[in-house]
């Protein structure tokens, strides 16, 4: 096989591979009430400073409309709180519940795991060709997303 259809195969698989290992791996039975997408979007809140609907919904390249269905299903699940501004009413801030943070810390654990898994099977000079190479990977999806 020629390094085009080789590297098309490889990366459809390897796409292919990561949704389905990780749907697996972080949908156990304590956050069985979940989707694999709604745990992304659990990632994208972050336990760090609560975010308003518009942030999250760049990082996560989705409509507000799309992502307030998420939203509404987690806030009732209890994985996410929302909170009214005190400066501005209108504004809502996002933020995990402690039941949220766990499932968070089980999804970064799964992707620590995963990026160590693959950082141990390289030598230093494989693990600089792979970083660069995903680098051009992401910076062209990137690209493609934009137009």
């Amino acid at each position: 096989m020629d390094s085009y259809g080789t590297l098309n195969e490889a990366l459809v698989s390897l796409f292919n591979d990561v949704m389905d290992i990780e749907q697996k791996a972080i949908i156990t039975e304590q956050f069985k009430d979940i989707t694999n997408n709604d745990m992304h979007v659990i990632d994208a809140i972050g336990i760090g400073t609560p975010k308003n609907m518009s942030t999250i919904a760049k990082e996560l390249s989705v409509t507000v409309g799309t992502l307030t269905i998420a939203m509404n299903s987690l806030v009732k699940k209890g994985y996410v709180t929302r909170q009214r501004s005190s400066e501005d009413r209108r504004v809502v801030y996002i933020s995990l519940s402690d039941k949220g943070r766990k499932a968070y810390k089980h999804h970064a654990d799964f992707h620590r795991k995963m990026i160590q898994g693959i950082m141990e099977e390289l030598d230093e000079q494989e693990l600089e060709v792979l970083v660069k190479a995903i680098h051009h990977l992401d910076n062209w999806f990137r690209e493609v997303q934009q137009k």
